[in-house]
Formats: structure tokens, sequence, C-alpha cells
């Protein structure tokens, strides 16, 4: 991938960061830096910046320009966004992710939606040149999670928990060091969030960095050490799992009681 691992050991430097969306200021001052690699859990309420947070990792939305803003991310400060997406993987909310074909997902298999991750487009328009090389490595992406058998499959046929493992997979198409989630369980039902977390849990014990946006306790996995608190667009604590998700911290950051049952390695809140 043409980069030095002296580069490649930080994924992301954040300093002094503030991102608006429209008029309103939504991120304050977030100092934040994730190594390469590392297994990171964002969790907070509905509406305190976890999304716009990703949406600044991956450089959808740029922070406002101010004295001491600092953003690299593999250790550099610019980049080419296509060049970029080779480095990590996104798989965005909703039950269908924001990288699903929309008119076309009812003629769309599995095998082209994730082959399409290599252009970051959403399906294979006609314009576009698929090497053998390319099938070859979305097919191994597939294997990966053990979603060969939607290949030939279509995605308007899948179920949500079928979608969310196609999104995955074209993801995982360039091999990235890094995937980032934003809330992977929403709209799954209870088997397909096992299936998923089984899976996420594979991705990360074979080396894959995972960063995951959520607000449920249950999304958070064993692999997952480090936890990030957020609410009101800050960063209002950062450190060990242990220290972090307690019943008198989380009932702090959602603003009501929280109780937390253990289930041998998972943990679930009410």
């Amino acid at each position: 991938m043409g980069e030095s691992k002296e580069n490649l050991a930080a994924f992301l430097e954040l300093r002094n960061v503030d991102v608006a969306r429209g008029e309103r200021v939504v991120l304050h001052g977030v100092n934040l830096n994730i190594r390469t690699g590392e297994h990171v859990a964002i969790l907070g309420p509905n509406g305190c910046g976890k999304s716009t947070l990703i949406l600044a990792m991956t450089c959808q939305l740029y922070p406002i320009v101010r004295p001491g803003m600092r953003v690299r991310i593999f250790g550099r400060e610019r980049w080419d966004l296509t060049e970029l997406r080779r480095h990590f993987g996104v798989v965005g909310a909703g039950p269908m992710g924001s990288e699903l074909p929309g008119e076309r997902t009812a003629v769309t298999s599995g095998l082209d939606v994730v082959t399409a991750g290599f252009f970051s487009a959403s399906t294979l328009w006609p314009n576009l040149h698929v090497t053998e090389e390319m099938r070859a490595r979305a097919w191994e992406a597939l294997q990966r999670i053990e979603a060969t058998h939607l290949a030939a499959q279509l995605v308007g046929a899948m179920s949500a928990g079928e979608k969310r493992r196609i999104l995955i997979a074209r993801a995982l198409v360039h091999r990235p060091q890094q995937l980032l989630l934003d809330e992977p369980s929403n709209a799954l039902d209870l088997a397909a969030q096992r299936e998923l977390r089984e899976t996420l849990r594979g991705l990360a014990r074979e080396g894959t960095g995972l960063v995951m946006v959520t607000h449920h306790l249950g999304d958070i996995l064993p692999e997952i050490e480090r936890i990030i608190l957020m609410r009101g667009g800050r960063i209002v604590a950062d450190g060990p799992r242990e220290q972090l998700l307690t019943e008198a911290k989380l009932s702090g950051l959602f603003h009501t009681p929280v109780r937390i049952g253990r289930d041998a390695e998972w943990l679930h809140s009410w």
C-alpha cells in the first residue's frame, strides 16, 4: 500500500477538533488518538456526536480550521480520498447502511456489491472495469466472514442481517487495517445480532482493528478493551472498559438509572 510502518502505527490523531453540521457546531474540542489495530468502542446517547465523529474520521466532514487544530490519519494530514479508503473500511448505520444500491438493489448480487467496494461505488455500473483479481478479492472477503452463500443472492431479497454482512465484506475488499462501524446492530433481530458479533470477533482475532460507535452495551465485544464516552459533542471519558463500563458511569452518561448484567464475556443493560 506504499505506506511505511511508522506512518501506519497511528490510525488517527485529532487535536482540538470542532466540527459543524450546517450552522451548528456538533463536536467541540475533540482530542483523540487511536492506534492501528486497536479495538475501541465509542459509547453515548443519541445526538451526542458519535456518528459525526465517524464522519470526521473518514473525511466526510471537515473540522473548523482554527489555530492548534490538527487531523492526522495514518500519519498524514492530506489524503486522496480514494487512496485513503484502501486503508480502512466503513460500515454505516441503518438496515441497509449508506452504501447499498438504491433502485438497482433488486438486480444486484451480493458479490457485485462487495466488488463495487473497489470503486467506492454502490453497484457495478457498466463503465467500471472489473478485473479477475477484484472478483477473487471480493470472494475472499465473503469467505472471511463466512458469507459466500450470499454471493449470488440478490440484495433486494436479503434480510437486514445479510445486508449488514455484505456491507462488512464490501468494507474488507482492500484488506483494511481498521474497520469503522456505526451502530452495527441497528435493525437486526437477535439471531442476526449474534451472527454479526461473532463475525466481528473473528475479524478482531485476525488483527483487523475495530472502531465501533454504539449505544448498545451488547455490541461491545469482549475483544474491545478501550471505551470512549461522549455527551454533548465532547469526549467526557476515555479509558479501560473495566473503569468506564460501570452502572455509575453509564447512569451519568445517559441521565437515567442503568443496570448492567454479565453473561460470561458479554454485557447487557436495562
